[in-house]
């Protein structure tokens, strides 16, 4: 008996890890764009990365509820591919069509009319406003096919397609790199094992590096959209893009929640990155490299939480509440056990991480510090991640809200704000505030796992 469920434990996690390497490929291959770009715009100056930096946040916020979306497709297509119910796929499917179509032209529209006023919502200094508005509008320019990236990645990935993103991601940021390369730097001469060569170079800076983003995007958007016209299982091709409450309503009723739940969020992160901007120039540069140095330490958690989602998603639809806990039993000691290994290499690395990025001792000083601090805390942190994800997966989305929005502006925020605002303390209390964030989120995520209220099958099954 116990070889048997060594072979069963064993073909779980074969699962699991099918699934899950490519998107942590995928996002590995996203965060390395991200360093890239922070490293080259870097070298452009402190200004210059404050520029890019200072509106990011704001990104999180669309994003955070263009994703939402996708959520509630994720759990009604996972579901339904576990129940083997091909019409409610196809529907779903097509509705995710029409949600990227909506969504997508509200999100453009939105951005462009704003542009202007957001870098002085977010306190950035005046001397650099006007650069962070134009980088800012460009950026979000092609919010059409981004959105179309966000949610149809979505769907294939709750069909248990994680390869085909992970291709285009990885096509998209070479795209990305290359374009950086010619647009952001004047004509220059190379030397490249020896030979010296030129470089062809537009020399457009910070904003060279939004254009070459732009068209990246757009690139992914585009052949997202077509991969998943010729998925062999959740193709939108001959569905209906008129609206169908038979998929809409549930579809809302999981999304609805995660959508406040990010916007939330999202918005907390705004007003966070404001707090910290009107702590000067070397704070916000050393918050925005710590961000991106950090989003990389994260990666194994999110991929992990994607395959969570997914296989959780597939068992419930497939009623075996055996499977569920038997994945959730393998999910949570990988994911932690990751967490410790990304934790230790983020504490250890954080000082030459952040000499990457920017040559000023003062922020390389102030980035280790705060990094060196959230190192500490990842793997609690990976654990809300997986059972969030499970939640995820299976629809319940109402807990997570609430827990992320309690965590943000009660913890976060207002900790944030008598630290910075009202005692004058720097960066250091802002991050020890987030920490306390991540760390009450935890509690309450492992309060729901012990409880079992995670899994609707545990109560269906009561009743």
């Amino acid at each position: 008996m116990s070889l048997k469920l060594k072979k069963e434990d064993l073909a779980i996690i074969g699962v699991i890890m099918s699934l899950a390497w490519p998107t942590i490929v995928e996002q590995v291959m996203q965060t390395a764009v991200q360093y890239i770009d922070t490293a080259m715009v870097g070298v452009l100056g402190t200004q210059a990365t404050a520029a890019v930096g200072a509106t990011s946040t704001v990104g999180w916020l669309l994003f955070g509820t263009i994703s939402a979306c996708g959520v509630g497709f994720l759990a009604i297509i996972a579901k339904a591919c576990g129940a083997g119910d091909k019409e409610v796929i196809k529907k779903a499917v097509s509705q995710a069509v029409l949600a990227v179509l909506v969504v997508g032209t509200i999100f453009t529209v939105l951005p462009l009319l704003l542009s202007s006023k957001v870098p002085v919502w977010m306190q950035v200094d005046e001397s650099i406003q006007a650069l962070a508005s134009t980088y800012f509008f460009i950026l979000y320019l092609p919010m059409l096919p981004r959105t179309a990236s966000t949610i149809f990645g979505t769907v294939l990935r709750a069909a248990g397609d994680t390869k085909t993103p992970m291709k285009v991601g990885v096509f998209v940021n070479i795209i990305n790199i290359v374009l950086n390369f010619i647009l952001i730097y004047p004509t220059r001469t190379l030397t490249l094992f020896g030979i010296s060569f030129t470089m062809i170079g537009a020399d457009m800076g910070v904003i060279g590096a939004a254009v070459a983003s732009a068209i990246a995007f757009t690139i992914g958007g585009i052949l997202t959209t077509v991969v998943l016209w010729k998925h062999p299982v959740v193709s939108p091709k001959g569905g209906s893009l008129k609206p169908d409450m038979s998929i809409l309503k549930p579809c809302l009723q999981i999304s609805i929640p995660n959508m406040f739940q990010r916007f939330g969020t999202s918005l907390g992160y705004v007003a966070f990155a404001a707090m910290i901007n009107s702590l000067g120039e070397i704070a916000t540069a050393a918050h925005t490299i710590a961000n991106t140095v950090e989003s990389a330490f994260y990666i194994p958690g999110y991929g992990m939480q994607t395959a969570a989602a997914t296989l959780v998603g597939n068992a419930y639809g497939a009623h075996d509440k055996k499977r569920m806990k038997s994945l959730s039993s393998m999910f949570i000691p990988i994911e932690v056990f990751l967490m410790i290994l990304s934790g230790a290499a983020l504490f250890i690395l954080a000082p030459t991480l952040m000499s990457i990025f920017s040559q000023s001792e003062e922020v390389i000083s102030l980035g280790s510090t705060v990094l060196r601090m959230v190192a500490i805390s990842e793997p609690v942190y990976g654990f809300s991640i997986i059972v969030e994800g499970m939640m995820l997966g299976v629809g319940k989305t109402k807990e997570p809200f609430i827990y992320n929005i309690l965590g943000m502006w009660c913890i976060r925020i207002v900790g944030t704000f008598i630290c910075t605002q009202l005692l004058g303390l720097n960066l250091v209390s802002a991050w020890a505030c987030m920490i306390a964030h991540n760390m009450l989120l935890f509690v309450l995520y492992l309060i729901s796992y012990i409880r079992g209220s995670w899994n609707p099958l545990n109560k269906e099954l009561e009743q």
